[in-house]
């Protein structure tokens, strides 16, 4: 049935068609509701049963767990801030963040994947599927009360910036999600950090509670950045009831999606595991050190579990355009994520997450890291030429 409504459209966005100018919009839906039919004719190609699209598809889906998550999270700060647990039910917490939640990822949709058509038209290109992740990822990596303007202007920066600017999905540099957070947390620094900006105090269609002004609500590393130890068991860590970006609190909502992306093969578990090993491996270094440091004094294995870092790992130290690509090269890089992550926290207190910037900043070196395992491979291979 979709075939045959594609097929009778089809004519009017062809060459010498009443809609032509839009014809790059209609193949990326066309291509987003079915596998292409084309094929390579020459050259050497691989051919396999996924396209880029259904490998964007398999990434929402991993996401939706950390989503759905943190949808209930928001009802759940929403109401342990007014003083309504008692009296508040599990639905109704699930629906008040829904509410909170879906304006942002149809902003985020709507901006990004209007600036996207735009380019592609103005190109004569095909539309990119590369935002199908992006624009879930932004919205999921920004404190609740970031406001839906302020969220449009970054994801507006970082779309045109971030990738358009280096030619579309597969080109770019930088994650593109991260170049947004990046964005919002230098130009408007006290709508992403502080006591405030993770609690929505909003009611949305009579649910949620009026939460007074004064009540604030810092997360576990601001706490601890501030010199103060936040009383939050290690249980709670891992199921995520605390306050934190939307969709970075739940450890066990990240760890199915990481199953998911692992079993499908789309992330490598090697970069994956060599963020945690990298991360634990500073985290214990500090502990031992017995720095005055309320931050260094955290447990390595609460570090894990703390702030973004499991979410970098799984979702944004995985992804394959701009992670390391050689297999001993994702070793290096998400050793150096890990690490780099940790080592921001503990040292600079003026910021006590670190995972953002550890992964833009390997970003830029990934190439390097790659190109230095190729260099190497081919020594060794002209060496034993010689012998």
């Amino acid at each position: 049935m979709l075939q045959q409504i594609f097929d009778k459209l089809r004519p009017s966005f062809e060459e010498g068609g009443k809609l032509h100018a839009f014809r790059s919009v209609f193949e990326g839906f066309e291509t987003f509701a079915l596998v292409p039919s084309e094929t390579s004719r020459s050259g050497v190609s691989i051919h396999d049963a996924i396209d880029s699209k259904r490998i964007m598809s398999f990434v929402v889906i991993a996401l939706l767990p950390a989503l759905l998550f943190g949808m209930y999270n928001i009802g759940y700060q929403n109401a342990a801030a007014a003083g309504a647990l008692a009296t508040t039910g599990c639905w109704e917490m699930f629906l008040y963040g829904f509410c909170v939640m879906l304006p942002k990822i149809v902003v985020s949709y709507f901006v990004g994947l209007g600036i996207e058509f735009a380019v592609a038209q103005w190109k004569k290109e095909e539309i990119n599927e590369g935002y199908l992740v992006t624009g879930l990822l932004i919205p999921m990596i920004l404190p609740v009360g970031t406001p839906l303007w302020m969220m449009a202007v970054a994801v507006a920066f970082s779309v045109v910036f971030a990738k358009e600017v280096f030619g579309g999905t597969g080109m770019n540099i930088f994650n593109p999600a991260l170049v947004a957070r990046a964005f919002l947390f230098f130009a408007y620094p006290t709508k992403m950090s502080g006591d405030n900006v993770w609690l929505s105090k909003d009611t949305w269609f009579g649910l949620g509670h009026v939460v007074p002004d004064t009540q604030t609500m810092a997360t576990p590393l601001g706490e601890a950045a501030a010199g103060r130890m936040a009383d939050i068991s290690f249980a709670d860590m891992l199921v995520g009831l605390m306050p934190g970006s939307v969709g970075e609190t739940s450890v066990y909502a990240i760890l199915i999606g990481a199953v998911i992306l692992l079993v499908t093969g789309i992330a490598s578990w090697k970069t994956m595991l060599s963020v945690f090993v990298g991360g634990g491996l500073v985290a214990w270094l500090f502990n031992m050190g017995g720095m005055d440091n309320a931050v260094a004094q955290i447990p390595w294995y609460e570090h894990l579990a703390l702030g973004g870092f499991c979410f970098g790992a799984v979702f944004m130290a995985t992804d394959p355009v701009t992670s390391a690509r050689t297999e001993c090269g994702k070793y290096v890089y998400g050793f150096l994520i890990g690490a780099l992550a940790i080592t921001i926290r503990v040292l600079n207190p003026g910021y006590p997450e670190g995972m953002m910037l550890a992964i833009l900043f390997m970003n830029m070196f990934a190439p390097l890291i790659d190109w230095c395992v190729v260099q190497g491979n081919i020594n060794k291979r002209a060496k034993r030429m010689e012998k």
